[in-house]
Formats: structure tokens, C-alpha cells, sequence
């Protein structure tokens, strides 16, 4: 099964392959209802015989180039396995194979290539006190303190300090290149099963002048005979001896839409905007008609004032049916989210399924697509849709297949490193890629990998000092400019 194609490309094809992680837009046709069986196996029914068990080619070419008679685009490679080239020996697949299938078939390419593509890339893995080098900077990354364990977010405060959030719903200030001891008392009941945990913590924007931290987490409740259940609840508090204080929900849904019960996808990102509006994410729970649902958390980016009073120009405040707290919806799993500083542009990035991982654009009122449309398909190798793109509902900016499995995002603003000024900076857990995204025009042009495999990489966020932040699983790492890694621990 192949859009016949010509000879091998070359390694800078394969790395532009790989730095871009193959980011075709267009959208496939028609819906069918999908076939149960996995898509590999039906790799191997249809497709192996002519083009290896790899994909590395037998009778037919290797399909792990990046070079194509017929166009590489996703809809061109969903035509010629639709269409097929009779002439050249190879069938049509339209007849025998749903539309569904097809898609999942040019996701599994993607996904075939992308992995051979990047076993031959040597990428860079930095040690302590070693100068790495990039398109843009020279860096180190050398660590900052260990000790921690899966570390989701970290805070900077004016005197010094900095707060770290566990996953297992630990709350520890960090002073003088050093974790405390014990972790900050009296943080509500936190569920930590499961994708479940503590998530964000985020200053607010006057912090120096009221003290006030924000918190996401899984909010634990009981549901009948002893059930746990939870949803992603927004608190915000102070720091007085050792203790967080002052407590005040300011998001909360209601118990009866913690149900149905389930430990995935919650969200969890917390971002202020330039007017001081709070933003936040909550993933669809694993239920992915609740992104649809306007009566539902689930799914969507939410904006309130920074007491939790409603604005009066959210986009569905006056929709008696909506939750009048939504921004936006139809969001997966939005693990990341990030509020550019000088275009006031927000920016998320969201789990797909298997592929389908999204950065987007989150605008006021839009429909982001999940599950409707999705680049992805389910982990079982079948599909939810063909659809990869639908009349009002929104389009990545880029999206990842293979997924990434994305979670923290940052815009560089620092002063160590001025030609990463306004750039993203993306985490990832799966891949354990640390990577820096030019976005222009609403279009990402540039993608490049800083380092990978060092673990899973929750967030990255900016210090007071101009360098990167990196939280890895049992340590924060810094990356600054060379000749400054320990200049200012």
C-alpha cells in the first residue's frame, strides 16, 4: 500500500522530517464507521508483502523517505491508498478499507517514518557543566536542585524563594539552591490517582503588594458509599508560617458534574493575562463529548477575574444552557498554556489520542474540535474520525504525530539569550524533548529540538536571571548561556 514514490532522500530531508515532526494540515472526507481491528495488522494484511514488515521496502520502494510522486500531504497520501495506481501494481483500497481506516493508515506512516527519522539524528543530551550547542545559543544545563519527586510547576517569588508542586500533592519552597525539608502545611484534600494530582502554581501578577498564589489541582470528593471523585478545582491563597492561609475557592464546579468517575485528563494550567484576567484549563475527563458540551468544565479554557467574579464579556455569559465561565472548548487534555507578554496571544498545547498532540491559538468563544476532529486516532490503532478539519471549529497552529504527549509552555522573555526572545518553549513527557517553536503568522516556521532523553519534562518556565527552568522527574535543571550555568545559584 504505497503512493509509489521515487529513491531514498537524504539525511537533511530525513532531519527536516524530523525537526518538524511532520506537520501536513489538510482534511480527509468523509465519515464511516470504523473497523475494530488494529491498523498495524492491517499493515500487515495489506501492505507488508510489497513494502516490508518496517515499512523499509521489499518488492515495492521503502516508504521511510520523505520524497513523493503523488504528494506527501495527508490527503494526497489518503488518495493514492484510496485510489491506488493499478498500472503500477498497486490496488485500490478505497473498495475494502473505510474511510477511517485510511486515515489511520496515512497516522501510522507518519508515525513509521518519524521514528526512523529519528534514529538518524544524534540529538543533543547535555550534561552538567557541558556546553551544548544550538541554531540560535550556546546553553548549559546543569542542575539546580534535586531531590524533588515529579515535580509539575515552579514559582518564582520576589524575595528569592521559589514554590514547586509535586504531582503526589506536595507543596516545598526552595531558598538558596535548596528544597525544604517539609513540604507547606494545610492544602485542601487532593486526589493523586491515576493522571490526578497537584498542578499549577502561579503568583498573581501584584503578588509583592497581596501575597496571593494560585492553585490547580484535583479536588477529592466522595460520591455515595465512600467513591472517590474528583474534578480540577482553582484555589488561591497566602504563605504564613509554613502554612498556606486565607484560602478562597475561586473555581469549583459542581459535584454532580464530577461524575463520571475517572483519574485522566484534568488539565490544570493556570496563566494571568495583560488585564490581569485569570485563565485555566480543564481537560474533558477522559469523556470526550463533555468538550462539546457548554454545560460542562470538561474540555474547555476558562477566564474569570482573579477573585473568581465573572467577567461580563465572557463569550457565553448571557447562553442560559453554558457554564459562564468557558473561553473556549473543545479541548483534550490542554497541559499547557501561556499568555505571549507583548501580543497578549494565548497559547495552548493539548494531548492528542495516538498523534493528533495540538498547539494552538485559544480564541474568545471558538470551538477547538475535539472530539469531532482530531490529526490523532485511538491508542488501539483504530479511529474516532477521519475528520481532521470541520466548518467552525478551529485549526492548530501545528500539530504532533507521533504525539510528544506536550504539558508546559513558556514564552522566552528573558535577557541571556535575546535571539530566543518571544519563542516558545515546549515540554514533553513521552518524548522527553525539551523544544523551541518560532511562531509566525500564526504558522510555526521553526522547530528545533534543545535536548532529549533525560527524562520526562513536565514544565519549563523563565527565571528572574533570564535562564530556563526545566522540571525533570527527580530534579530541577537550569539552562543558561554559556560561561553562566552556576553564576547566579
Amino acid at each position: 500500500m504505497s503512493p509509489h514514490r521515487s529513491s531514498p532522500a537524504s539525511r537533511a530531508a530525513l532531519a527536516a522530517l524530523a525537526a518538524a515532526l511532520l506537520p501536513a494540515v489538510l482534511p480527509a472526507q468523509t465519515q464511516k464507521q470504523p473497523r475494530p481491528n488494529h491498523i498495524a495488522a492491517t499493515y500487515a494484511q495489506h501492505c507488508a508483502s510489497c513494502h516490508g514488515d518496517k515499512m523499509q521496502g521489499a518488492q515495492a520502494p521503502s516508504m521511510l523517505d520523505d520524497i513523493w510522486i503523488n504528494g506527501g500531504d495527508d490527503e494526497s497520501l489518503a488518495r493514492s491508498i484510496r485510489n491506488g495506481f493499478p498500472d503500477k501494481g498497486m490496488p485500490a483500497w478505497g473498495a475494502s478499507l473505510p474511510e477511517k481506516e485510511i486515515r489511520a493508515m496515512v497516522i501510522y506512516m507518519r508515525e513509521q517514518r518519524a521514528a526512523f527519522a529519528r534514529g538518524q539524528i544524534e540529538f543533543p543530551k547535555p550534561a552538567d557543566n557541558v556546553v551544548a550547542k544550538s541554531a540560535l545559543h550556546d546553553f548549559q544545563l546543569n542542575t539546580w536542585v534535586d531531590g524533588v519527586a515529579e515535580p509539575w510547576s515552579l514559582a518564582f517569588l520576589p524575595d528569592g524563594r521559589a514554590l514547586v508542586t509535586e504531582k503526589k500533592g506536595k507543596l516545598f519552597v526552595i531558598e538558596n539552591g535548596k528544597v525544604a525539608k517539609e513540604p507547606i502545611g494545610g492544602l485542601p484534600a487532593i486526589d493523586t490517582g491515576g493522571q490526578a494530582g497537584l498542578y499549577d502554581v502561579v503568583p498573581h501578577p501584584r503578588f509583592a503588594e497581596n501575597g496571593w498564589l494560585y492553585f490547580a489541582f484535583s479536588d477529592l470528593q466522595k460520591d455515595g458509599a465512600d467513591k472517590n471523585i474528583s474534578m480540577t478545582r482553582i484555589i488561591r491563597g497566602k504563605l504564613a508560617g509554613g502554612q498556606l492561609v486565607q484560602q478562597e475557592t475561586i473555581f469549583q464546579a459542581p459535584l454532580d458534574l464530577y461524575r463520571p468517575a475517572g483519574g485522566v485528563h484534568f488539565g490544570g494550567r493556570i496563566a494571568f493575562d495583560r488585564a490581569g484576567y485569570l485563565f485555566f484549563s480543564i481537560g474533558e475527563r477522559g469523556q470526550g463529548p463533555h468538550a462539546q458540551d457548554l454545560s460542562r468544565p470538561n474540555g474547555k479554557i476558562h477566564r474569570l477575574h482573579d477573585d473568581g467574579r465573572l467577567p461580563a464579556d465572557n463569550p457565553f455569559v448571557n447562553d442560559p444552557k453554558a457554564m459562564k465561565s468557558i473561553w473556549s472548548y473543545g479541548h483534550r487534555n490542554p497541559q499547557g498554556l501561556v499568555i505571549h507578554p507583548e501580543t497578549g496571544q494565548i497559547f495552548n498545547v493539548e494531548h492528542g489520542p495516538r498523534g493528533g498532540d495540538e498547539l494552538n491559538l485559544v480564541q474568545k468563544g471558538r470551538n477547538y474540535g475535539w472530539p469531532v476532529i482530531s490529526y490523532g486516532m485511538n491508542y488501539d490503532g483504530s479511529t474516532m474520525t477521519e475528520l481532521t478539519a470541520k466548518e467552525g471549529m478551529e485549526q492548530p497552529v501545528t500539530y504532533w504525530v507521533p504525539s510528544l504527549a506536550v504539558c508546559g509552555l513558556t514564552v522566552y522573555s528573558g535577557s541571556q539569550f535575546p535571539k530566543w526572545q518571544g519563542h516558545l518553549f515546549l515540554a514533553t513527557l513521552a518524548a522527553q524533548e525539551l523544544r523551541r517553536l518560532e511562531v509566525k503568522d500564526g504558522k510555526v516556521v521553526y522547530q528545533e529540538i534543545m535536548f532529549k532523553d533525560l527524562g520526562r519534562i513536565r514544565h519549563v518556565i523563565g527565571g528572574p536571571d533570564g535562564a530556563l527552568y526545566v522540571l525533570l522527574p527527580t530534579r530541577i535543571a537550569r539552562l543558561s548561556a554559556a560561561g553562566k550555568a552556576m553564576a547566579s545559584n
